[in-house]
């Protein structure tokens, strides 16, 4: 089995719906049999992933390392059954989507205080049901830890 030891893409992009991650020299590296292989851009040097289904679709991708004058040429199903690349892509996918949440909610300030408002009121009300709820069950600590809670707010 193989491992995959560096995986970092030279340049990722989303378009759409897809992730294209580009890989260049010195930035993907695998280990077989102990030695290190660097992958060379001779053929294949790119992954798309479909962020809806989370499937590479380029399968047939073949990708190239090398070490000293050896040569290994994987295709990337192979390269996907044989290594640990599968964790090393839901790390890359995990900070792709990090990133596009980030930056997807930046809402007003005005639309911020109001939602905090929003929730501070149902929160109020939800206390108030449970302490109606204390009431009705006889649950003394229940009353007491909420109407405690309700003189500090």
């Amino acid at each position: 089995m193989l491992s995959v030891q560096r995986m970092t893409p030279f340049f990722t992009s989303q378009e759409d719906f897809r992730l294209r991650l580009v890989f260049a020299y010195q930035y993907f590296s695998i280990i077989k049999g102990g030695e290190v292989f660097h992958f060379i851009p001779a053929e294949g040097k790119e992954i798309v992933i479909n962020m809806k289904s989370l499937q590479v679709e380029n399968l047939g991708e073949v990708f190239v390392f090398q070490r000293g004058n050896r040569f290994i040429r994987l295709p990337l199903y192979q390269l996907l059954l044989i290594s640990d690349l599968h964790s090393h892509l839901n790390t890359i996918m995990e900070g792709s989507m990090d990133m596009k949440l980030e930056l997807d909610i930046k809402v007003p300030e005005e639309v911020s205080v109001e939602v905090k408002t929003v929730i501070e009121e149902l929160e109020h009300e939800n206390r108030l049901r449970m302490i109606d709820y204390a009431l009705e069950t006889n649950d003394q600590l229940l009353f007491n830890e909420l109407t405690e809670g309700m003189q500090h707010t």
